[in-house]
């Protein structure tokens, strides 16, 4: 008697892992192809891999209301404006910052684009394959959303629309701050069109407004429809492409090398190339606060540092921060503006010039060749984290001959998502796993959870998640990494990117030493597996505050006191 075969159905998480790799080979085609259509046949793989897959980040992407939250993480990382642009082109570096266009950064990714005209909207990708994926990935939510309202205000296929739909064109068309009346009446057409409720309307309502553009939401929404039925009625598509210089350009490092170079270029004109040197990945203000700010900022009213790096973080301190800033400078700190087009700013600490008795740490070091240059990058984005640290550890040629760089230890710290906890809880790595592959890269961790007890939060030791980007999860996927076996406490991505280029250079190039020591931690930004803690709900605050200086200093303390 034959067994009967079981048929296993397919779980959602695998679903959803199935959805995301097509829409990276997708993404791969159409970059390759040199352009496309996001409504048209050419996206279509796209959009219904992003609905299959129903990312966490963008709530309600698959039901007929609106996305709010969604709609505003997505709005903040693209370029302001580019909802009325029916031509989107995405290039390399390609001049345009010496032209009179006037650059537009949108306000969470650095990155510079460019309105060339009513209908064209350019973005320089500068930053490698991670950027065109999360561009493109924000771009599809976008064109699902447009098309959503037009469906709500289209009455037939001449193009006749609900009247709700002419009272937001004629509130839009006013072009003026509105009075409070004729704002409620606008969110009252505007809601019933989104399928939302005033309340909900009203509350983010103010989340999208900027100084000079008050209505902002309504003119995003006005215009995300607007261009939507033109696609649905006059077959107007909306055009994504990618330049040729672009398609040239990218993978080879461009950016990277030109970076580095900068860098290497200082240290040598500082004569710190062959002193130690010990690299921290962080933001451009953590480093410098904690060797700098108890010193520059009396305050008999904090009870502690971390009141002070608190009263830091406000943005209306500015004068605090430019007091910390001009003893930092006064102390060893060089400054590298980034002119490479990869984003990242860089600081320089000499050791030598510190006064250590005016800090919270102690170094005994008294040899000058021995006194350590710590090198502050700030964060990459995905992929180039393998590009610039690649470079990075590359030798430096001087006067002809090969100098490789003395490189002591390299530490990562930033924001991630958690799994096992909530917003501000630390997370200790112990291998970076790289989603979608088969590479997995384990290391010896110089920081361990013993090292954080101090921060006053939850900390978690594990594996962790590099994604191929943080807008494509959802909880099916989440919730099988964290009950599988690779035991992950959270995700981020850069992580894979930048051991991989390490190990490279340590074991296989032979760059840099073989026993670098290599420093791990993160602060969780969300937790994408709780409703509401998602990075669309908004950023951390002041609770990040103390994890990323407990973090800095943990990292500080081991260079110094090696």
């Amino acid at each position: 008697m034959k067994a009967k075969k079981k048929i296993h159905k397919r779980t959602r998480a695998q679903q959803s892992s199935n959805a995301i790799e097509r829409m990276y080979i997708t993404m791969r085609h159409l970059f390759n192809r040199g352009f496309y259509k996001p409504m048209g046949v050419s996206g279509e793989t796209l959009r219904e891999a992003l609905l299959l897959l129903r990312p966490e980040i963008y709530g309600s992407i698959s039901d007929e209301k609106a996305e709010l939250e969604g709609l505003l993480y997505v709005i903040d990382r693209l370029p302001h404006g580019i909802e009325e642009c029916r031509f989107i082109n995405l290039t390399s570096d390609e001049g345009y910052g010496d032209s009179h266009f006037q650059v537009i950064i949108p306000p969470k990714r650095r990155r510079n684009c460019y309105r060339i005209d009513e209908e064209q909207m350019n973005i320089e990708i500068t930053r490698g394959r991670s950027e065109i994926y999360d561009i493109l990935t924000h771009l599809t939510f976008l064109f699902v959303e447009s098309h959503k309202i037009s469906k709500r205000v289209l009455i037939d296929d001449n193009g006749s629309t609900i009247r709700d739909w002419v009272k937001l064109e004629t509130a839009v068309k006013k072009n003026k701050k509105l009075t409070q009346k004729e704002r409620e009446i606008a969110i009252t057409h505007t809601a019933h069109i989104l399928g939302r409720t005033f309340n909900e309307i009203s509350e983010v309502y103010s989340d999208f407004a900027t100084d000079t553009q008050p209505e902002r939401f309504l003119n995003i929404v006005y215009w995300l429809g607007k261009l939507a039925i033109e696609e649905s009625v006059n077959n107007n598509k909306r055009t994504v492409t990618f330049s040729p210089v672009l398609r040239e350009r990218l993978g080879h490092h461009i950016h990277g090398e030109v970076w580095a170079d900068n860098i290497k270029s200082v240290l040598h004109e500082q004569n710190l190339l062959e002193r130690p040197i010990h690299i921290i990945s962080a933001n451009m203000h953590s480093v410098m606060n904690s060797l700098f700010a108890d010193s520059a900022i009396k305050s008999p009213k904090a009870k502690d540092i971390y009141e002070v790096f608190e009263s830091l973080s406000q943005p209306q301190n500015g004068a605090m921060r430019t007091k910390v800033e001009t003893l930092a400078f006064k102390n060893g700190m060089t400054y590298i503006k980034d002119t490479s087009g990869t984003n990242i700013n860089v600081q320089i600490f000499d050791t030598n010039k510190i006064d250590f008795t005016k800090t919270n740490f102690q170094y005994q070091e008294t040899k000058l060749e021995d006194k350590v240059v710590i090198v502050v990058m700030d964060y990459a984005f995905g992929e180039q984290a393998y590009e610039t640290m690649d470079e990075l550890l590359k030798p430096v040629s001087v006067n002809g001959d090969k100098v490789h760089l003395d490189v002591k230890s390299i530490s990562i710290m930033g924001k991630a998502g958690i799994l096992q906890g909530g917003k501000g809880d630390v997370m200790i790595p112990s291998a970076h796993i790289f989603e979608g592959t088969a590479d997995n890269y384990p290391f010896k961790n110089e920081l361990c959870k013993q090292d954080m007890v101090d921060c006053g939060v939850d900390v978690y030791e594990g594996s962790m998640i590099t994604v191929l980007g943080t807008s494509l999860q959802n909880k099916e996927i989440l919730k099988f990494f964290k009950k599988s076996t690779w035991n992950v406490i959270g995700l981020e991505m850069e992580g894979a990117h930048y051991q991989k280029a390490i190990q490279a250079a340590s074991r296989v190039r032979g760059n840099i030493n073989e026993d670098v020591k290599v420093r791990y931690a993160y602060y969780a930004s969300d937790n994408p597996l709780e409703t509401g803690s998602t990075l669309a709900s908004g950023g951390l605050g002041s609770t990040g505050v103390k994890p990323t200086y407990v973090i800095t200093n943990k990292i500080l303390q081991q260079i110094f006191n090696q």
